[in-house]
């Protein structure tokens, strides 16, 4: 193996960060399990709160865009990245007390995340919806500790128009991804949905789909992630690493 495949950001590379297992605490009284990753020498220049995808349907905090960000974002963007199980969802880290609720219940594990971050002091935090972390963060995420928020395949079942017009009122920055071939909603009708929304960016993704599937698409989503939340940051993203691997 050359030193230049050695370094290259691939799937498996996990680059420098320090990681603690973390507890998260809900005011319903449940005990969450998760992951927060810090940058290793600076403070972090922001925070990322991430929701994953149905747990019904194999969505957990290691679901690979999230697991990737968690790898790669504290060393090549000084961001802190919070990934946990939503109620009842399991992972190798562990699982998360109580049973999936349909989006209900989980309001408090929103909560319980959002106030880590106070607890903890982390910087601008903005939340990170993916899929069913999506209906999350339009339902539960519009807090007044809340910077923005970012939407991954939004598929827009569970949140409402009344979900949609809360976040408008807040004003805070929304950036909805949406993927060409998204099996759920597609960008012409998410412009059209989120209309609603006069501070939603929707942005289409050409050739993606609802998973993110491939290092190309995931490079894309953790890009759109940097540029929106660290405006100036050079973009794209290094694909290259020449420091110290952690894995």
């Amino acid at each position: 193996m050359t030193a230049e495949t050695a370094h290259q950001i691939r799937s498996l590379t996990v680059l420098p960060a320090r990681r603690e297992d973390v507890e998260l605490h809900t005011a319903d009284g449940l005990t969450l399990v998760g992951e927060l990753a810090l940058p290793v020498e600076n403070d972090p220049a922001a925070t990322l709160l991430t929701l994953h995808p149905l747990p019904t349907h194999g969505g957990f905090m290691d679901s690979h865009v999230y697991r990737k960000a968690a790898w790669r974002l504290p060393a090549l963007a000084d961001l802190a990245v919070l990934r946990f199980n939503t109620r009842g969802t399991s992972s190798p880290r562990g699982t998360s007390e109580g049973a999936f609720d349909e989006g209900q219940g989980e309001r408090y594990d929103v909560a319980a995340a959002i106030e880590l971050a106070e607890f903890r002091g982390l910087p601008r935090p903005w939340l990170v919806g993916w899929s069913f972390g999506t209906e999350l963060v339009l339902m539960h995420g519009a807090d007044p500790a809340v910077e923005g928020a970012i939407l991954l395949s939004p598929p827009l079942h569970r949140a409402t128009d009344a979900d949609l017009d809360r976040w408008a009122a807040t004003g805070k920055p929304l950036v909805v991804l949406v993927p060409e071939h998204d099996d759920y909603l597609q960008p012409d009708e998410a412009r059209r949905r989120f209309a609603r929304v006069p501070q939603a960016e929707v942005i289409g993704v050409d050739g993606a789909k609802h998973l993110w599937v491939g290092e190309p698409a995931v490079r894309r989503v953790l890009d759109e992630i940097v540029g929106h939340v660290l405006p100036g940051h050079p973009l794209p993203l290094p694909t290259h690493w020449d420091g110290p691997l952690d894995a």
